[in-house]
């Protein structure tokens, strides 16, 4: 599976999943890669910072020991971020497609893979579905053909 930053014709950015390179060209070729917020077809993999690893092992700084007067650290640091008002917008839109989804979708739960087969092989009739799939699981969907899309996941809902 690849993960590609997308932004549409009209300057939208977006994430999606596919299971691999030529799949996404497939998919963008046929405009079945819509952005989530104004439904353009006019999609393109936006630059992306390549994720680079090394070989060799990075030497960890050693620190000296507290002074026993010191008080123990607080909590590990959080990430943080301040939202823009685009983000608290798209925030906003990610929120609602997910409580539409969750709420006008049947929740099959492990049982996703099997029922997104029998309806893309017509052995059920379709319908809307959500639940949970493997990278196993969704890398051969994706092989098969089978669309399908991750549901937005969200921090705590605190604006």
């Amino acid at each position: 599976m690849i993960k590609y930053s997308l932004v549409c014709d009209k300057g939208h950015d977006f994430e999606s999943w596919f299971a691999s390179s030529a799949a996404f060209d497939k998919q963008a070729k046929r405009k079945l890669v819509t952005c989530p917020l104004c439904n353009s077809a006019k999609v393109e993999k936006a630059i992306m910072a390549p994720r680079l690893s090394s070989s060799k092992k990075r030497a960890e700084p050693v620190e000296a020991p507290a002074p026993a007067s010191t008080p123990a650290p607080a909590a590990s640091p959080a990430p943080v971020a301040m939202l823009s008002p685009q983000e608290r917008e798209l925030r906003s839109k990610l929120k609602e497609l997910r409580d539409h989804l969750t709420k006008n979708a049947d929740n099959v739960g492990p049982k996703f893979p099997e029922e997104a087969r029998k309806m893309h092989y017509g052995e059920i009739e379709h319908r809307s579905i959500y639940g949970e799939a493997s990278p196993n699981d969704a890398k051969a969907l994706a092989e098969e053909g089978i669309e399908f899309h991750p549901l937005p996941i969200l921090p705590d809902e605190r604006n």
